[in-house]
Parts: C-alpha cells; sequence; structure tokens
C-alpha cells in the first residue's frame, strides 16, 4: 500500500536568531492516526521547531503544508483556526471556573448576544463524552488533579476539529495510573485520524505510544525513523551524537579511586533522597576530591537531583549529611553555608545577571553570603576579579565589561568564578560546557580536573557521554527519574553507558 499523505509536511526549515542557527533545513512530516515523537537533548530543536509549526516563530526559509495545502500561520491563533493545537507542560486554564467553562473559553455557544449557559455546558459534556471521561463539567476545575486538568485541556483542544494536537511534556508530572489514563485517551483521538505530537522525555512511554519517532540533534535533523524499527541504544546514540570534543592534552584518568574503601567518611552522603514527581529516592556518596559524572537523557533526573542536593527543592523523603552532619539543606544559602555550590544549566535565566558587569558577576555569591549591608570593599573587588580573569583565562579582560557582551563560553566561566570565589566544598556543575566552543570547553574540563586534584568535590553533569568518562572517577546514571547505577569508571565504554541509559541493562565491561 501507498504511503499516506502527511497531514503536517515541513521541509527545509531554516531558522535564525542573533548568533544561532536553531533549525538548519530541517524537514518533519506528520500522519493522520498517527502518534509521532519528537526527540533530541536540550538545544536540538525541538521547541523551536513546534514554535514553527503553531505560527509562534516564522520561518527563514523552508516549505509547510497542511493536508498538501501551503500555509504560514501568523499566530497560534490563526493556526488553532487550521486544526493544530497545543497542550502545554504548564495546564494554562483558570482553575477558579468550571471544567465546562474551561474547555468553552472564548467559545462559549451565544444566544440574543449573551452566553448561552445551557449550551455551553451540553458541548462541553458532548467532548468529555467523546473521550469517555466522566468528569463533571460543572465541578470547579482546580478541585482536580493535574492530570485531569491535562485531560480537560485536551478535550478544549479537541473542540475546534483538531488534525493535528501537540502535547507538550504530558506526562511530566503524573503517575502511572494517569498515564494509562492519558495514553486511552490519545489512542482514542488516534483512532478518530488525528495526528499527534507527543513531546516527552521517558524513553518507556515513547516506545508504548508513538508509531514514528523524529530525531533533532543541535538544530539540524538525524532522522525520521518507525518505533518498531529502531532499538533504544540506537536511538540514545542518534539523540546524544558522536562528535563529542576529546582533549589531546588532557590525559584520561586512570579512574582508580579508592575513596571509601578505608573507611573514609564521603564528603555528602544521602539516603533515600527523593522527591514525588521529580525523583525517585535515591543513595548517593561523593568523597573529598572526587568527581562523579552524572549521565542520562534530559528529564532523567540529573538536574531534579541536583537541585534537591543543592537546596533550591526540597525533598520528601531520605536524609543528607555533609561531612558526617546531618543537615536539612532548605535554601540555596544553607547549602552554601555547608560548602556546596551549584550551577545551573540554565546559565542566562538561573546563572549570570547580563546586565551587570563581570566584577559584579564574579563578586555576587560573595556579596550575598556576607550579607548586602557588609559590602565588599572596590579593592578586593577588583584582585579577585582580575585574579579569576587570569585564571580562567576570560575574555575580554575587562572586569568592567557587559556580561551579555560576552560569549557563551566567557559567561560560563564568568559563572564558574562566581562560585569558586566562595571556595565550595562541593562544586555542582550542570552542563557547563553546553552550547559552548571546543576552546572553553577544554579550559573548562581541564579545570574541573585541577579542582578535584586540590581536593574539592565535583558532580559534573552532561549529556556528552565522552566528557563524563573522562572527567569522573565515578558514574552514576539515571534513567526516567530513577538512579539505575552508580559504577567506578574502570575503562567503562562510551557503549556501555548507552545501553545503561536506554535500558538499564549493564554490559560486561561496565560490571
Amino acid at each position: 500500500m501507498s504511503e499516506p499523505v502527511p497531514v503536517v509536511e515541513m521541509t527545509n526549515i531554516s531558522i535564525s536568531f542573533p548568533g544561532v542557527k536553531a533549525l538548519d533545513q530541517v524537514s518533519f512530516r506528520m500522519f493522520p492516526g498517527e502518534v509521532h515523537s519528537l526527540m533530541g537533548e536540550n538545544g536540538a530543536g525541538k521547541s523551536t521547531l513546534i514554535k514553527a509549526l503553531t505560527g509562534v516563530y516564522s520561518v527563514d526559509s523552508g516549505i509547510m503544508t497542511l493536508s498538501g495545502s501551503r500555509v504560514a500561520f501568523t499566530g497560534p491563533a490563526q493556526a488553532q483556526e487550521f486544526g493544530i493545537s497545543t497542550v502545554y507542560q504548564e495546564v494554562n486554564l483558570l482553575t477558579n471556573l468550571s471544567v465546562g467553562e474551561n474547555i468553552m473559553l472564548g467559545r462559549e455557544p451565544r444566544r440574543f448576544g449573551l452566553i448561552d449557559w445551557r449550551a455551553t455546558r451540553i458541548r462541553a459534556a458532548e467532548l468529555l463524552t467523546r473521550l469517555h471521561l466522566d468528569i463533571d463539567p460543572n465541578s470547579l476545575l482546580g478541585s482536580h488533579s493535574l492530570a485531569i486538568q491535562q485531560l480537560v485541556a485536551i478535550a478544549r483542544a479537541i473542540d475546534v476539529q483538531a488534525k493535528v494536537l501537540i502535547l507538550d511534556e504530558p506526562t511530566s508530572s503524573l503517575d502511572a495510573d494517569e498515564v494509562a489514563e492519558l495514553f486511552r485517551v490519545i489512542r482514542s483521538l488516534k483512532d478518530e485520524g488525528v495526528a499527534i505530537l507527543f513531546v516527552s522525555h521517558f524513553l518507556d512511554q515513547v516506545y508504548e505510544i508513538a508509531d514514528r519517532l523524529t530525531v533533532l540533534r543541535n538544530g539540524s535533523l538525524v532522522g525520521e525513523y518507525l518505533t518498531d524499527e529502531i532499538l533504544r541504544i540506537d536511538l540514545v546514540q542518534k539523540m546524544i551524537g558522536k562528535e563529542l570534543t576529546l582533549l589531546d592534552d588532557l590525559e584520561k584518568k586512570t579512574h582508580d579511586s579508592t575513596s571509601g574503601d578505608d573507611g573514609e567518611t564521603p564528603f555528602l552522603q544521602a539516603i533515600g533522597l527523593g522527591k514525588k514527581g521529580a525523583i525517585e529516592p535515591i543513595d548517593l556518596k561523593v568523597y573529598e576530591g572526587e568527581v562523579v559524572g552524572m549521565a542520562g537523557l534530559l528529564g532523567s533526573g540529573r538536574t531534579e537531583l541536583a537541585r534537591i542536593i543543592s537546596g533550591i527543592d526540597r525533598p520528601d523523603s531520605g536524609s543528607l549529611s555533609i561531612n558526617g552532619k546531618p543537615g536539612r539543606l532548605r535554601t540555596p544559602r544553607a547549602a552554601l553555608s555547608r560548602g556546596v555550590a551549584y550551577s545551573s544549566e540554565n546559565r542566562k535565566a538561573e546563572g549570570v545577571v547580563e546586565e551587570l558587569t563581570v566584577r559584579d558577576n564574579i563578586a555576587l555569591a560573595l556579596q550575598a553570603d556576607r550579607g548586602w549591608f557588609r559590602r565588599i570593599p572596590k579593592r578586593r573587588q577588583d584582585e579577585l576579579t582580575a585574579s579569576y580573569i587570569q585564571a580562567l583565562g576570560i575574555r575580554p579582560p575587562n572586569p568592567d565589561a557587559l556580561v551579555k557582551n560576552l560569549s557563551g563560553g566567557n559567561q560560563q566561566k564568568v559563572l564558574l568564578a562566581r562560585w569558586l570565589a566562595i571556595a565550595p566544598r562541593l562544586l555542582i556543575l550542570d552542563e557547563p560546557t553546553r552550547g559552548i566552543d571546543v576552546g572553553a570547553k577544554a579550559e573548562i574540563q581541564k579545570l574541573v580536573v585541577n579542582l578535584a586534584e586540590n581536593g574539592m568535590s565535583v558532580i559534573f553533569i552532561s549529556a556528552e557521554l565522552e566528557e563524563v568518562l573522562r572527567l569522573s572517577h565515578r558514574i552514576v546514571i539515571m534513567r526516567d527519574r530513577t538512579m539505575v547505577a552508580d559504577i567506578q569508571n574502570d575503562d567503562i565504554s562510551v557503549e556501555s553507558l548507552l545501553a545503561i541509559i536506554a535500558d538499564g541493562s549493564i554490559l560486561e565491561d561496565a560490571s
């Protein structure tokens, strides 16, 4: 049989922002009655592609067709008029209104110029019945769980006779039973001929619900695959890629760390540490002078664990001890007082302050630690800034330069200088080399090695597996919010890590 005509086809789509090629000649298609998953790590271009499809972004070049006709949407409202609806991870409904009011909001039936509330309730009930959902349309939306609110959002989305339904991380906060109910609704819509774009980082769920996959990496198309024709390990490999930078002048460590073998107390020890909806309870030890690499796909729980350890998020189970002394790190400041610093993966939103100078950014954490009424003397700030500009090779070497005018690599160096200035005992680095050039990446990797050699503990989170292998004494592997392995880095291969990330299996050389 010949392949059906795609309901959506995007051909050679390119989008650029200042200094960034977000999409480069990417092609993508969706078929009626099919669940399609868009796969890729942070920065792969998934969000940009979805925003191009829904009219949020205009494209620099390329063609988009809907049911064979060329289209170019001026915004999400027009895309919705053409039958493309999106349900986002954060449900953007009004919890103070009823279920029925939310479903029909802005599209209420009218009679004599006034809203016909009876007709509104009837239409909402029809949509819920269509999805086989036993939800009272008169009930307050806020009285329902997040899972039910997701389903209400889907009912609202299909009221516009949706041809394409985009579900952006719909299961991120759902338990197993709620995911099963969502999947039942997805299959029901699929049977009606709706094309569904399912965006998720949970491989098990993708393989359960998706018929087809498209993989993006660094703004480019890697390929399109039928789900039952690509092994998980191959999918992970395509998402992560192999164009990873090796440092010619940084010898690979022998990774023969014996920390803990002589009864040494770990600097940090977590027992049963977890948070519902974020990460399953885990045990973790980090010793002085040890680099613990943390590997796993985006959404695997790496960042969630880092945020709990560093006091940003509070766990609801387990215990944490620092230097053998129990302690609750309820805030980042409390963590800093115990020698734990966290450098976020989102350096623009949670890291550097772009409108401040290099000097102000470097001194920021130290000033916060001292208190805002005990200002750091200008001379001390100048000495501190000059020393880190020289030590880290920050360019331009101008303490008065605005951080927003620096390259991504130099912004990352400024952020590292800020945390090093407060002399932490444990530094948690979340994707510190993402999006920076090869030279800056090599310098940061060397810095991590030097810090560990001088006794600092480091948790190093990265999606680049060869980078994790090169720097780490020990590797913790996360998968679907669960720690699936904690292994010594004794000549482990990339293939072994891929196998564990993909399906939890440990190959012989990783035992």
